[in-house]
């Protein structure tokens, strides 16, 4: 089966920021910040991109384009002889049908949301009347899934490279007015709150909910980036193709607070609300706002773009290493993957309603439980063992990696780096997982 190629950088850059941005950042970051602190958060997730998410940004695209196959594969094709790399091929392919496992659902609420403001019935809009409804959870989920790999049947170029590129453009055309429109409308006490570090409430439960919202949001750790790493030549070096994606990433997550914080100061509503900040909150805003349909109507829609986006991302890698294990064509690949994916998904769309699990403390549903697989484990133990893999002589080792990270031309990895990837980077990742899992609330 020979390997498809991206038509261009752009398009490159574009699929991987779109995988990266996301719910991670317009509905996960906003309710997170609010939690947190807000600029204290905001401080302490920048620091976390910058020391672990680059290096580790920099390592799956180097792996995925070396390897030039999908995740399942990637780790054995580049592992020495009488190395055992290649289960981890695997953990990528849990962790991708995980993270599709509830990731479609909310998709599926955003498209909810946009059509209601769209055709004008959001006055009755609710959050938890929304999720306990199993057939709007499902039929909305049905409808992610079904654009998602129509769209992924297709050629890359013609199909995931062209739609992603139209949606990115329309998504930071939509942020941009509606941040304006939020500035314009004032409460500089929500931009204070957002952008103001108060360092007396960073502890170790904002260290870690900023590593783990790093890695949910650029998507390392289980190939989410490799697999766009193997679709691009050697003409660039990776270290700044990886800083041009978080560049993209973070300022989508800047625009999406400044749309969102002011607003909520503004109506004197809740900004620790958690994941229905995003939906009751804003909701409530836009239906006191003069103009609320249409502001909402284009909140929401900029909503979809950037769920879609990721949605996209992750089924392309699914399907890359369904069809790398088969040997299927796209559209027999297309049609397979996604009756599993909304078959997992239903457990999350009837998990409000109809299928009753509680995994941890008292509240939490499938969505929960699948958010621990992929937030709280496959995403942050997926980059520790990239780490390993790239930087020491019982993995590809660090000699392979420089050479293929700064093949072509631009920013390279200096040699004086080498600490950070091989000693900070790990031992960071060990350090805050051990210690994210032991003040995990269990019950």
């Amino acid at each position: 089966m020979n390997r498809e190629k991206l038509g261009s950088r752009l398009g490159f850059i574009m699929l991987s920021a779109g995988c990266a941005i996301g719910c991670g950042n317009v509905w996960k970051f906003p309710w997170m910040c609010g939690q947190y602190g807000g600029g204290s958060f905001m401080l302490v997730y920048i620091i976390c991109l910058i020391v672990l998410g680059i290096p580790c940004l920099i390592m799956e695209f180097s792996v995925g384009r070396a390897a030039q196959t999908s995740p399942i594969k990637m780790y054995r094709k580049l592992e020495k002889p009488k190395q055992k790399w290649g289960g981890f091929g695997w953990a990528c392919l849990v962790g991708n049908l995980a993270i599709m496992a509830f990731y479609t659902v909310v998709c599926g609420w955003i498209i909810y949301y946009f059509i209601n403001f769209l055709t004008g019935n959001n006055r009755d809009l609710g959050f938890t009347t929304m999720i306990a409804n199993p057939s709007v959870n499902v039929i909305f989920m049905m409808i992610t899934v079904v654009i998602a790999f129509v769209i992924l049947s297709f050629n890359i170029q013609g199909g995931l490279e062209r739609i992603t590129k139209y949606m990115m453009i329309a998504l930071l055309a939509l942020m941009i007015v509606l941040a304006i429109h939020s500035l314009l409308s004032g409460s500089g006490e929500g931009m204070t709150f957002y952008l103001k570090p108060d360092f007396s409430k960073i502890n170790g439960d904002v260290v870690v909910g900023a590593m783990n919202q790093a890695f949910f949001s650029l998507s390392t750790g289980m190939g989410g980036m490799a697999i766009f790493g193997s679709y691009i030549g050697k003409d660039r070096s990776l270290m700044g193709e990886a800083i041009n994606v978080i560049s993209l990433d973070t300022l989508v997550a800047l625009l999406a607070g400044i749309i969102i914080f002011p607003a909520c100061f503004t109506y004197n509503l809740e900004v620790n609300s958690g994941p229905n900040l995003l939906f009751d909150t804003m909701a409530t805003v836009f239906n006191n706002m003069p103009g609320g349909r249409i502001w909402g109507s284009l909140f929401f829609l900029f909503m979809v773009f950037a769920a879609m986006s990721t949605v996209l991302g992750v089924c392309e890698n699914i399907l890359a290493m369904i069809r790398d294990l088969t040997g299927w064509s796209r559209r027999k690949g297309s049609l397979i993957c996604g009756i599993v994916v909304f078959v997992l998904a239903l457990t999350t769309a009837l998990g409000f309603s109809v299928l009753h699990f509680q995994p941890f403390a008292e509240g939490t549903t499938w969505l929960d439980f699948w958010d621990f697989i992929v937030s709280t484990n496959i995403l942050p133990l997926g980059s520790l063992v990239l780490a390993l893999f790239c930087c020491n002589k019982f993995g590809w080792g660090w000699d392979n990696f420089i050479k293929e990270a700064n093949m072509g031309i631009g920013m390279k990895v200096r040699s004086w780096m080498k600490p950070i990837f091989k000693y900070v980077v790990p031992t960071a990742i060990a350090f805050i997982y051990v210690y994210g899992l032991v003040t995990f609330k269990w019950r």
